[in-house]
């Protein structure tokens, strides 16, 4: 998980070592939220793809695609924006995708500050991601703590499980959630940051003060603040605030987690028969001085997450040669499981290995053809053929994945193969 505030600067050439590219590390990460808050809202004039409006999601995009991660789901708010990706051999166990935004500026009017969210089922357990950018300035606690109980009163979400945010097994928050250094002179913190005894500035941590305090937060865990409060730096610099206003440092920048707890009354355990035992443990909780586009320092946190259970048959498994040397051989069959909810808008696309999203196809065909089907074990059996003319001119390595339209992902995938 990452959350940066960008200050409406345009992004660095390279964003590898903020997600841990470059370390070994991300050949076991299997998803990646990044949560971004001031991001410029000028339309980028250079994109071709009208999909994606600016060019900090084209980023992550082109430097993630190559490691075989894919964009499942985004969702933008002004400068406010959260991208949630995975390897692409998990997509069609991630269900239920659905997004929400809650506007708190200028009394709900004005989106420049609030909540955006990506809610999904992943191997069958309900995860939520939540990006805040929360009220600036040391006095604004209270503000906060409101606009926070705001976000999660006005999301909801449809379907029979996890309505609210915190229905979800697990919670991500994160974001630029302005919380404050209280009662210490600006002296002090700077010479608590120098001699790096950062512990003499826990207690007086706002957000550690509310989460004591604040029904609003019971049950929200964060790992120990071992690196130096992220805001407030000259730009271009590692040097905190300079200016006339000479801002105290504060740890602004924040990523907590919280696990459900086990509802009562369900077995004879007290456990619902899907949530069983979660568990989460921070591997990674970091802050990245080597980015100085803003007045932020973006801030990285890699979790390991222990599902007591994992659904992993696919809603649809497809059936494809290992090559596709001849225009003839280009045929696909396919089964669904039972009860999946087609759509005659379901579509099979041919995807290069290295795409960005699932609309990133090279060409594709719909998944209509209702003659010829037959039942195999109760389930649906279809094959649908790529014409000559969408067969992609060059050679190299690609996959299919079946799109279904009801739930908006990807419900089927095939292993790569060459054409």
């Amino acid at each position: 998980v990452v959350t940066w505030n960008v200050g409406t600067a345009m992004p660095p050439n390279d964003v590898t070592s903020l997600l841990h590219l470059n370390t070994g590390e991300t050949n076991d990460v299997d998803m990646i939220a990044i949560g971004l808050q001031e991001v410029n809202s000028k339309i980028n004039k250079r994109l071709k793809d009208a999909l994606f409006t600016d060019q900090w999601s084209e980023l992550f995009m082109d430097v993630l695609s190559p490691f075989h991660f894919i964009l499942v789901s985004t969702v933008r708010m002004q400068g406010v924006i959260l991208l949630v990706f995975a390897k692409y051999y998990h997509l069609p166990f991630l269900q239920d995708i659905q997004t929400d935004c809650t506007r708190t500026g200028l009394g709900g009017y004005w989106g420049n500050k609030g909540g955006v969210s990506v809610r999904l089922s992943i191997f069958g357990h309900m995860v939520c991601f939540l990006n805040c950018h929360l009220p600036a300035h040391l006095e604004k606690a209270e503000q906060r703590k409101e606009d926070f109980a705001t976000i999660l009163h006005m999301q909801q979400f449809e379907g029979p499980v996890a309505n609210g945010i915190l229905d979800h097994d697990l919670v991500f928050w994160f974001g630029d959630l302005n919380f404050r250094i209280e009662s210490l002179d600006i002296c002090f913190v700077k010479y608590a940051i120098d001699s790096n005894v950062l512990s003499q500035l826990w207690e007086k941590d706002q957000l550690n003060i509310a989460k004591s305090t604040w029904p609003v937060l019971r049950g929200f865990q964060e790992g120990p603040l071992n690196f130096p409060p992220t805001f407030k730096f000259d730009v271009g610099t590692n040097k905190y605030d300079s200016s006339a206003k000479k801002r105290k440092p504060a740890w602004t920048d924040r990523i907590l987690w919280k696990i459900k707890p086990p509802s009562k009354g369900w077995g004879t355990g007290g456990h619902r028969p899907s949530q069983g035992v979660l568990s989460v443990s921070q591997l990674c909780y970091c802050s990245h001085m080597e980015y100085t586009v803003s007045d932020h320092k973006p801030v990285a946190a890699i979790f390991a997450v222990q599902f007591a259970s994992k659904v992993d048959k696919p809603q649809v498994e497809i059936y494809v040669a290992d090559e596709w040397s001849r225009p003839e051989q280009a045929v696909v069959r396919y089964k669904m499981a039972v009860g999946f909810h087609r759509s005659s808008w379901d579509w099979i696309g041919l995807y290069r290995v290295g795409f960005r999203h699932p609309k990133d196809y090279v060409s594709y065909v719909w998944a209509r053809s209702d003659e010829g089907e037959r039942c195999l074990e109760k389930q649906l059996c279809a094959q649908v053929i790529f014409s000559e003319e969408a067969l992609p001119k060059g050679n190299g390595e690609y996959i299919l994945g079946y799109y279904s339209n009801t739930s908006s992902s990807i419900a089927g995938v095939t292993e790569p193969f060459q054409v």
